[in-house]
């Protein structure tokens, strides 16, 4: 699915190893959720790379949110916006950070970075406000 496609206040971007567990990124999640103030309709995006895994999905479903897979092009042409920087990721993904390029690649046009990367357990969250969401914040 097409971050165009998707109608959502918050972008919720993630990055994770092979194999972490549905609840470590879950509770990532939760905890990133609980530092922003904004609130509204909400999506998980990532990487299409990390189809495969089961992790992803498990945390979607305990999170109760649509999970989205985006190109690496697509996560490319926002990755001048990302705040944080990962030689490891910028060889494996071609982008700074999987997480940060992936909130603001689901926001859409205008997004902006509302939570830079924060990582626990082998698993990374970003979250992204679309234009929409930013233009309607005093």
């Amino acid at each position: 699915m097409s971050a165009q496609a998707t109608l959502v206040d918050i972008a919720i971007g993630l990055g994770c190893r092979k194999g972490v567990s549905g609840e470590a990124i879950a509770s990532l999640v939760r905890e990133a959720l609980a530092r922003i103030e904004q609130t509204g309709a909400a999506a998980l995006f990532t990487v299409d790379g990390k189809r495969a895994e089961a992790g992803l999905a498990q945390a979607a479903q305990a999170l109760a949110m649509p999970l989205h897979f985006l190109t690496q092009e697509a996560l490319a042409a926002v990755a001048d916006l990302a705040q944080t920087r990962s030689p490891r990721v910028e060889a494996l993904f071609g982008v700074p950070s999987v997480a940060e390029t992936a909130a603001l690649a689901g926001a859409g046009a205008g997004a902006v970075l509302i939570l830079p990367r924060i990582a626990r357990d082998n698993v990374t969250c970003a979250i992204a406000r679309t234009a929409l969401m930013k233009e309607a914040t005093p």
